[in-house]
Parts: structure tokens; C-alpha cells; sequence
């Protein structure tokens, strides 16, 4: 068969300098073209991978000096406004340990990683279209430049480029109904949470945050909103009007929500808009050209999935183009990844929708909810599914059926 030996990664965020690193493990060339003039220090919230997604990285050999940019989160506590805990979720055993990041520490520990490996990043370089050959596929840039390879990845964000090109009537982003703000408080004065992120059932919002051991809360909140605000619209309105709304909505909870937000900055809130997912796309690839990550799967943060998925597809994309022709590989790709981001994005929109209940609806699940912990909740069952997906990077990809 012709072995793929070369390809052009669109996009430097999680999954472009992940694909990029396997596919170099496994004998490939890439290089990562990011549209953006810099790198994205400084950018962002905080996120977490779960079990699963540092077992991603484990499989081609990057979790250790990943990891180290994060701090172990292995449990998670729900509890309401009033304070009333709903119930605990634990890491499954034997499983390595969720960690939560700040987005920017993550963002240069994988492209940290990339090099390492030897992938070439090229910054400035904004795809604007691409020539599918027989043989190659050609990345046509902004500023002219046309690079030439076996593949074409694009692994480009929820608002991806390159599905765009792949299929113009591919779907739009989805609102979830929920704007997502964040921060940090360096010294929160509250202690410890001992390793926990604490996920609050607010009387008019959302509310999450970790203390650790230095005495640095994390934080983020989300707010029900009726209509859709981009990024950009929601940070035309002032720090200090979403301070002020934040402060409103939590004004009747007991939780450490006014505490944190009377220590953030108005210049460093985290405001990233009306959070989006990606309803099923249909067309993953076409040719030499294929998707990854959240240009063909994004999830919403409730999820707690996003990155872990985005990588872990980043894995499986490697090792398929790694042991088949290019159709073949783009095809078992799919197939072993679609039906399990689909699941995930499916059941994160039912996630957001418990997040911002009418009065009775919130009076229904803080009296269920413990129940259901008590009575029903069996972690193997519920989560084992999604943490304990395993990559064997040494087997080999079989040829999907026909």
C-alpha cells in the first residue's frame, strides 16, 4: 500500500499538537499551522482531563511532562446553593488521576510536547483552501504560501475552517443555552478543597471552583441565556456589568461564589461567550482530508469531556493512517469514534439543560438527584464506559468492513 509520510495539521490548539506528536511517533512527518500570530499563553480558563484523555497521552508517551502542568483532581462533590451535598464522584480505580489545568498551561505543555518531538509550528498561517489530489492534497494559505503533503488534518476548533471546506452544508455550532465565565483568585482565603472540584446547582445559576493547597481558587460560572452571544459580543459588555450580574444571581446561595468574585479583577475575567457544541456532523472527511477533535466533535465544558475526546481521537487518527491506505484509515477512524463523541455530546446537552431548571424543575432534581446517588448510582456502570477507553498504540488497525 502507499504509506502516508507527510501531513499538514490545521490548527495549534489541543488537538493539532496531539495528532502531531503521534503521527510522528508512528513514522510520519507533520507540521501544525495555527492562524493565530502567537501561541495562546495566557489565554483562557481552566479545563480538565479526565482519566481517559491522560491515558491518551500516555499511549504516545507525553502524559508525565503534560501532566505536570496540571494540578490531580481525582473526585468531584455536587451540591446545591443551599449547601446541601447531592452526591461525590470518585476517579474509578487502578485509572491515572483527572487533572485540572489552566487552559493556557495546557495549550503550552502540548505544543511544548510537539516540539520536543520534532514537529515544526508554523504561526501566521491561515488556510483559505485546499487542492485534493490523487496522490496529495495542497494547503493553501492566506498569505500565499502552498504546502504540499500526503494528508490534510484539521484539527481547527468548533469553528473549523476546514469542515467548512470539506462540506459547505456541514452544521453550524449549537447554543446550549448558557454563557460560561471564569477566573482566578490568587489567595482565596478559604481552605483547601483537598483535590475536589465542587459543581453547584445554583438558585439562578451555575457555580464551579477548587481551592488548592497554595490558597488559588479556580473558578466558573454558568448563566442561562436566552439568546446566543458569540465571544466577542459578551466581552463588549463590561467586566464590571457581569461582575455585578454574577454577584446578583449567587446573592442567595450559600457558597463561596461572592467571596471568590470580590477578589477578580475586572481585566482578567474569563469570558468566553455562549458555550457551543456541534450537533452530528456528516462528513468527517473527503480525499486526503479528514477532521479531528472539536472541528468534528466539540462538546460543551459541562461535559468535563472536551479535551479528553479531542485527544484521544487524535491517537486513534494516527494509528489508523499509521497501518492503512488513506480511504481505509479515515474510515476506521470514524468508525471507531463516532458513536462514542456522539454519546458524549448527547448526553452533555442533557447535562446543560439540568443546569439552568425553572422552580420546580430545580425542586424535582435537588430532591432526586441524592436518591438516584444512593439508590442507582453504580460507577463502573455509569462512568466506566467513558474513563476506561484504552488506545493500544502497538496494535494494529484492522481494515473496516466494506
Amino acid at each position: 500500500m502507499a504509506r502516508v509520510r507527510t501531513a499538514v495539521v490545521i490548527g495549534g490548539g489541543i488537538a493539532g499538537p496531539v495528532v502531531a506528536v503521534a503521527l510522528r511517533r508512528a513514522g510520519i512527518a507533520a507540521t501544525v499551522y495555527e492562524a493565530y500570530a502567537k501561541n495562546a499563553d495566557g489565554i483562557g480558563g481552566e479545563l480538565m482531563l479526565a482519566p481517559n484523555g491522560m491515558a491518551a497521552l500516555a499511549a504516545i508517551g507525553i502524559a508525565e511532562e503534560v501532566g505536570a502542568a496540571g494540578v490531580p483532581t481525582p473526585r468531584m462533590v455536587m451540591e446545591t446553593g443551599a449547601g446541601k451535598r447531592l452526591g461525590q464522584f470518585e476517579d474509578l480505580p487502578g485509572l491515572p488521576t483527572s487533572r485540572t489545568f489552566k487552559r493556557a498551561r495546557l495549550y503550552r505543555a502540548l505544543v511544548d510536547a510537539a516540539v520536543d518531538a520534532g514537529v515544526p509550528i508554523e504561526y501566521g498561517r491561515r488556510l483559505v483552501g485546499f487542492e485534493d489530489g490523487v496522490d496529495s492534497v495542497v494547503a493553501v494559505f492566506e498569505d500565499g504560501t502552498r504546502v504540499e503533503a500526503d494528508v490534510l488534518i484539521g484539527a481547527d476548533g468548533i469553528w473549523s475552517t476546514v469542515r467548512g471546506l470539506l462540506d459547505p452544508g456541514a452544521p453550524q455550532p449549537r447554543f446550549s443555552g448558557l454563557v460560561g465565565l471564569g477566573g482566578w483568585a490568587r489567595d482565596a482565603g478559604l481552605p483547601s478543597t483537598a483535590g475536589a472540584m465542587h459543581l453547584a446547582y445554583g438558585r439562578k445559576a451555575f457555580f464551579g471552583y477548587r481551592v488548592g493547597d497554595d490558597a488559588e481558587a479556580g473558578w466558573f460560572a454558568n448563566v442561562h441565556s436566552a439568546e446566543m452571544l458569540t465571544a466577542a459580543q459578551a466581552r463588549a459588555i463590561p467586566e464590571s456589568e457581569w461582575l455585578a450580574r454574577l454577584r446578583e444571581l449567587f446573592a442567595d446561595d450559600e457558597l463561596p461564589a461572592l467571596r471568590l468574585l470580590d477578589q477578580v479583577d475586572p481585566g482578567e475575567l474569563v469570558n468566553v461567550g455562549g458555550l457551543q457544541d456541534m450537533p452530528p456532523v456528516r462528513t468527517w472527511s473527503r480525499g486526503r482530508v479528514v477532521l479531528v477533535g472539536d472541528a468534528a466533535h466539540a462538546t460543551t465544558p459541562s461535559s468535563g469531556q472536551g479535551a479528553s475526546l479531542s485527544i484521544e481521537s487524535a491517537v486513534e487518527l494516527a494509528r489508523c493512517l499509521r497501518d492503512l491506505p488513506v480511504a481505509e484509515a479515515f474510515r476506521a477512524y470514524e468508525g471507531l469514534r463516532r458513536a462514542r463523541v456522539e454519546k458524549v455530546i448527547a448526553r452533555t446537552a442533557r447535562i446543560n439543560n439540568d443546569k439552568a431548571p425553572g422552580p420546580v424543575g430545580r425542586v424535582v432534581r435537588d430532591l432526586v438527584f441524592p436518591l438516584v446517588m444512593r439508590t442507582f448510582y453504580q460507577p463502573e456502570r455509569m462512568m466506566g464506559w467513558l474513563h476506561r477507553y484504552t488506545i493500544d498504540w502497538d496494535a494494529v488497525v484492522p481494515a473496516p468492513q466494506s
